[in-house]
């Protein structure tokens, strides 16, 4: 396990690295309306991948940008997103991240996110606690919707009517505050850290939330599906809280604004 760890990081941070090294000389393309891939997502995951399976050539590698079958019921699989918050990136607002996730038949026992802009690096192993930078973090215990600050994440295009807007506009209405960051990887690791009290999506992909998810359950804090139910990456959609009573209260408020769809189920 701390081989594990340990390549995980040095990994992530060379990912980390190679993103700082394109900023202000990569061309942009659409992979999909307001959804943007870069020579940058690509030379961070050649950076991630060379790593990960020099040192371990059996495990399989599952990336955002990489165009194999998704196999991550193996025995160990990692599982990648090697620029998280792309649209933040190619604007240059200093908000992204590299983020992976080691996952032993389906279940990740080794998460880290990286932030290359502020050097913040984001570690948690299954049973083992969360970390940023080697000092053990907490979830902030809030357990009111009125003391929350709730982080979201959206699609890359939101359609309307959209349960998304429905659940955004309660939010807003019955907790403290309201952030959209840009990065799912990172709403994670602020929850897991006490700065965010709470997140949730209803669009993410199992390389967006796998790391973090294991941050904030590490964190002591709970994740689980929109009607409460047990998390999956089989249906990656996340509502993360910083403790029980607010996924309790979290979780209706969400679901009185707009039902669970059948994906999320």
């Amino acid at each position: 396990m701390p081989d594990f760890l340990t390549i995980g990081e040095q990994a992530a941070r060379a990912g980390g690295d190679a993103l700082l090294e394109w900023v202000g000389r990569f061309q942009a393309r659409e992979k999909g309306p307001r959804d943007l891939v870069t020579e940058a997502d690509l030379a961070s995951q050649e950076a991630v991948r060379q790593i990960i399976l020099a040192a371990f050539p059996q495990h399989d590698f599952v990336s955002e940008e990489g165009d194999g079958p998704e196999r991550l019921d193996g025995e160990y699989c990692w599982v990648v997103d090697p620029l998280d918050g792309t649209t933040n990136y190619v604007h240059q607002i200093p908000h992204y991240a590299v983020s992976l996730a080691l996952l032993q038949r389906g279940q990740p026992i080794v998460g880290v996110i990286f932030d290359p802009v502020n050097r913040e690096c984001f570690t948690a192993v299954r049973g083992q606690g969360a970390k940023l930078n080697g000092q053990a973090i907490s979830t902030s215990g809030v357990t009111e919707l009125s003391q929350a600050v709730i982080a979201a994440s959206f699609s890359a295009r939101v359609d309307f009517p959209s349960p998304e807007i429905d659940q955004f506009v309660a939010a807003v209405k019955g907790t403290q505050g309201v952030r959209r960051t840009g990065s799912a990887a990172l709403n994670l690791c602020y929850v897991a850290a006490g700065r965010f009290d709470a997140f949730w999506a209803l669009s993410t992909k199992a390389w967006d939330v796998a790391a973090g998810v294991l941050l904030v359950e590490e964190a002591g804090g709970i994740v689980t599906r929109l009607d409460g139910g047990p998390f999956s990456l089989a249906a990656p959609h996340p509502v993360a809280t910083a403790s029980i009573a607010l996924q309790r209260r979290f979780c209706e408020l969400l679901s009185s604004a707009a039902p669970v769809r059948e994906g999320e189920k």
